[in-house]
């Protein structure tokens, strides 16, 4: 009864049922959000897609086509007709300038979409504001295929081209715990180097180093003479041969590692005092089996050779040095090379340079006759004060015999006076 005598007084007080019910209009002060956002960018495999609303601003104030771009060559939309409620960019991954950046795990493009309003015909005002907004798609580089592509494999070829070139090849002298680089290129005869190959990848699929080759000479020039071979047959360290402990670091720190170690030696009839050694280095992917032509052998002191992996017979070539194609050895001649080097440059332009020269040097050796100040060597003025010694003991040695002959004569020339007894 209640609820029925309030509506009877409401209608005799205010005349009518639309004042004791009024309706609530919506708060025009807080308009109510997009149901979607006014951009939306979509990252396909070779295609960036850009959808903008031409309620851009969410003021109602429709944006033209005409006023936006995308990317810093100011790209245009795709054709649109007025009663069309977005407008669509669709373009490639590196057109319209986009840029490319390469991290660990990902390949990240960036652009960004412009909105440059102009004025309308004679006008010279403007009702929107300028607006850029960043755009960024990223790719992750986290997965692999078997043909070793590289990932991912919709990247085009001079992306490719430039990820592949990002190989850096390097050969340093290392301290003796192979913890950092050795600071000093100084050596004693009898001690070991330590030395370290590497390549880094960059954004490659993982790959397995190799010293395929390795000579020791007196100049950066490695065909010069004398010269001394330490790695041969496409990785024999035969220097291991020759009553020294060299050899290959097993097991590898990591595949695109590998570690060895030579006995110090100079060339015996050269005075010079320093030596170089120059390598040739290869990679080949991670997972291929090492084999003749790529491995790492060592010759232990049971007499036979091993390698750092793969199966023990590929280093049953190194005995013969004959481990190149079947009946004909792959060591580079003098002759061969530079046309093997013209033939590299002329795959470099195609493909990743998957081997590489790099020389180490100049080790400088103590104890040599060009040193000073070392065992088995005088300077001059050593030589000097050594000679003005000699002649001061000599000449005293005159001078003592000489007096003691003149004393002798003087002695013997005195009158003998013998008593005479007196007469009684």
């Amino acid at each position: 009864m209640g609820l029925s005598y309030w509506f009877f007084v409401c209608f005799l007080l205010l005349g009518g049922t639309e004042l004791c019910f009024p309706q609530t209009t919506p708060d025009k002060t807080h308009p109510s959000l997009p149901s979607s956002p006014p951009v939306v960018v979509e990252c396909l495999e070779a295609q960036l897609v850009v959808t903008v609303s031409k309620n851009l601003f969410g003021t109602g104030k429709l944006v033209r086509p005409a006023d936006l771009t995308l990317g810093p060559e100011n790209c245009e939309p795709l054709l649109s007709v007025d009663t069309d409620d977005v407008v669509k960019f669709e373009v490639g991954l590196h057109k319209c300038g986009n840029s490319v950046q390469v991290t660990d795990d990902a390949l990240v493009y960036s652009t960004f979409l412009l909105h440059n309003p102009r004025p309308m015909g004679n006008l010279s005002i403007l009702r929107t504001n300028r607006a850029e907004v960043p755009i960024e798609c990223r790719y992750p580089r986290h997965s692999n295929v078997s043909s070793q592509a590289i990932l991912p494999t919709w990247v085009p070829f001079r992306t490719t081209m430039l990820s592949e070139e990002k190989l850096v090849f390097s050969l340093r002298l290392m301290e003796e715990d192979w913890s950092s680089e050795k600071r000093s290129p100084t050596f004693q005869l009898g001690d070991i180097a330590h030395l370290q190959a590497e390549v880094h990848t960059g954004s490659h699929v993982p790959l397995r180093l190799f010293v395929d080759h390795c000579v020791a000479t007196l100049t950066p020039d490695r065909n010069t003479s004398p010269r001394h071979t330490i790695v041969d047959f496409h990785g024999c360290l035969v220097d291991g041969l020759s009553d020294a402990s060299s050899a290959f670091k097993a097991p590898r720190p990591r595949p695109e590692t590998l570690q060895f170690t030579v006995d110090m030696f100079h060339f015996a009839n050269d005075p010079r005092n320093t030596i170089y050694i120059t390598c040739h280095l290869k990679v080949t992917p991670a997972d291929r089996v090492p084999d003749r032509l790529n491995k790492a052998c060592s010759f232990k002191s049971s007499n036979r050779w091993l390698p750092v992996e793969g199966p023990a017979d590929i280093c049953n070539c190194c005995n013969k040095g004959s481990c190149g194609l079947p009946g004909r050895s792959r060591r580079l001649s003098h002759l061969e090379r530079p046309r093997r080097k013209l033939a590299l440059r002329s795959r470099n332009r195609r493909h990743v340079t998957e081997e590489v020269d790099i020389t180490v040097g100049p080790l400088i050796f103590l104890g040599k006759a060009a040193d000073h100040g070392v065992e088995g060597s005088t300077s001059p003025h050593t030589s000097v004060m050594v000679g003005v010694g000699l002649a001061t003991v000599l000449s005293l040695t005159l001078a003592t015999i000489v007096l003691g002959l003149a004393r002798r004569h003087h002695t013997a020339s005195r009158p003998l006076i013998c008593p005479v007894p007196a007469s009684e």
